[in-house]
């Protein structure tokens, strides 16, 4: 089995393609049994940090009604992360009661500190992460890119709700992991996935800290219906480490945990193997 914890539709104003036939696409193609998906419709910034002219913006409710209409269509094998959007909304009694009628195949609270450009400790997350205290759910956030997605706020968000899980996505893009790599180790509910993370930072993570900290995430399809095989370029994909050659270097339970069975134990999944 495997489960990936970071799945994308929507996305189409900061420039990304990511359609519900390329997720389906996407699994069937290369053997993805159960995924968790989240909205991209509902950033609020662009690449260069620029707010996105409210006119244009889709807001988190109509965002998180696209995803849930793609996950009761699909319930074996779409979750649903609720993409939040705490610097131009903030929770609503919409959203909340969307929550509460479809806790169902509602796994998750996902926060994109680089696409809101607010840090996952700010004021105005506090009410999200409530929200996920409330209804069981863990956090996943977007790390690396931006002060406001560094590591350390996540971690110190964690530290405000022992109780909820939270999930270093990326484990600080674009850097060397270092940061992610030591909070880590620092709390009980900080775990890591491996999206866009080499092997080696996920093997060092497994070393130091045992078989349950991380969880298999890709990002799908970002990079269109063959991310987990190659970019647009046709350059290979750091994905087929984690397919073809981890498996040969650490133990089989060390794979499974990371291939699917953290991600049952840490969200909740209601799947049968």
């Amino acid at each position: 089995m495997i489960i990936d914890t970071h799945v994308h539709v929507g996305g189409e104003k900061v420039g990304f393609t990511m359609s519900e036939e390329m997720v389906l696409t996407a699994m069937e193609r290369y053997g993805i049994d159960y995924v968790l998906v989240s909205n991209g419709d509902a950033v609020e910034v662009d690449h260069e940090q620029n707010p996105i002219p409210m006119e244009y913006q889709v807001s988190q409710e109509d965002a998180l009604r696209r995803v849930l209409a793609f996950a009761r269509k699909h319930p074996d094998k779409i979750g649903v992360g609720v993409w939040v959007k705490p610097a131009t909304q903030g929770v609503t009694e919409e959203l909340e009661q969307l929550i509460k009628e479809n806790l169902d195949i509602i796994y998750a609270i996902k926060l994109h500190p680089f696409h809101s450009n607010i840090a996952p400790n700010s004021p105005a997350v506090i009410p999200y992460l409530e929200l996920a205290k409330r209804y069981e759910l863990a956090v996943v956030s977007h790390t690396g890119g931006c002060e406001a997605a560094e590591p350390v706020y996540l971690y110190e968000a964690a530290k405000l709700y022992p109780t909820v899980p939270f999930v270093m996505v990326h484990m600080g893009l674009g850097s060397d992991n270092k940061q992610a790599l030591d909070l880590l180790g620092e709390l009980d509910n900080l775990y890591g996935d491996t999206t866009w993370v080499p092997m080696a930072t996920t093997m060092e993570a497994m070393r130091r800290y045992g078989n349950h900290k991380m969880m298999f995430g890709s990002d799908t399809p970002i990079d269109g219906e063959d991310t987990y095989l190659h970019n647009p370029k046709g350059e290979r994909s750091l994905y087929q480490d984690y397919f073809k050659v981890l498996p040969d270097l650490i133990s089989k339970d060390a794979y499974e945990a990371l291939m699917y069975g953290n991600a049952k134990r840490i969200f909740g999944f209601r799947l049968h193997d």
